[in-house]
């Protein structure tokens, strides 16, 4: 599976109100892997960004004057996420701007909807964890993920800690490169690579192995215990 982990900035918190997006960064997962893929851009707004937003992320208008306008990068970050399963934490809001950007593009509403499946972070948080505060630095803390560097938001940066988030979350990964080293420390058997061929391109697909199988059961079982519509995964199987 091609998953993209995906978030954005933007210049304030309503596309409804006439806000962009300023930044995109995108960290590609296939086969739950790492693959050191990413996109990223800022992009220029060509309207003020709200006082508040700027605390938040930190980014200027000052500092867009000289980025693309949103409409200049669209073709290659619809290029970079067709076809892949959208990973987002609160994924509305981004998804808001995203087709609201698209639309100004020319590109027609719920194109990314169209073409992209979308996996909301934050539900999938509140239902692991009813009742517990799901922010994405809350989630950081809770399963480890170094966010020291954390400052302020930035796409790129949320992208890549939500990716380490989502994979503690779901039940983790083997490694980051795929046919590269393991990280230090890995003790599960290599997983097989096969070479799959789309479109002209060969995209490797790593299939689990029997330690990553088993957690993965494992961690279904712990959602069917706390979900009392049982998981759909199953089913589909």
């Amino acid at each position: 599976m091609r998953q993209i982990v995906l978030d954005t900035e933007t210049t304030g918190l309503d596309w409804a109100d006439g806000h962009r997006v300023i930044e995109i960064g995108c960290v590609e997962l296939i086969g739950r892997r790492h693959t050191r893929q990413t996109f990223h851009h800022y992009v220029r707004p060509d309207r003020a960004i709200d006082e508040a937003a700027q605390d938040v992320h930190g980014i200027s208008n000052e500092m867009l004057a000289d980025k693309p306008g949103f409409g200049e990068v669209a073709d290659d970050f619809l290029q970079f996420v067709d076809g892949a399963e959208l990973i987002i934490h609160n994924a509305p809001f981004d998804m808001g701007f995203l087709e609201n950007e698209l639309k100004l593009c020319g590109y027609g509403t719920e194109r990314l909807a169209q073409h992209c499946t979308v996996l909301d972070t934050l539900l999938l948080a509140r239902e692991i964890h009813p009742g517990q505060r799901n922010s994405l630095d809350a989630l950081c803390k809770r399963y480890e993920v170094d966010n020291s560097r954390r400052d302020v938001h930035g796409a790129l940066l949320d992208a890549r800690l939500l990716a380490d988030v989502y994979l503690a979350m779901t039940g983790g990964q083997a490694g980051l490169d795929l046919g590269g080293d393991g990280e230090p420390g890995t003790t599960q058997a290599p997983a097989a690579v096969e070479p799959v061929s789309r479109d002209g391109v060969s995209i490797p697909v790593v299939r689990a192995n029997a330690e990553e199988l088993a957690a993965h059961e494992a961690q279904l079982d712990m959602l069917a215990e706390q979900s009392a519509e049982g998981v759909l995964w199953r089913e589909l199987k």
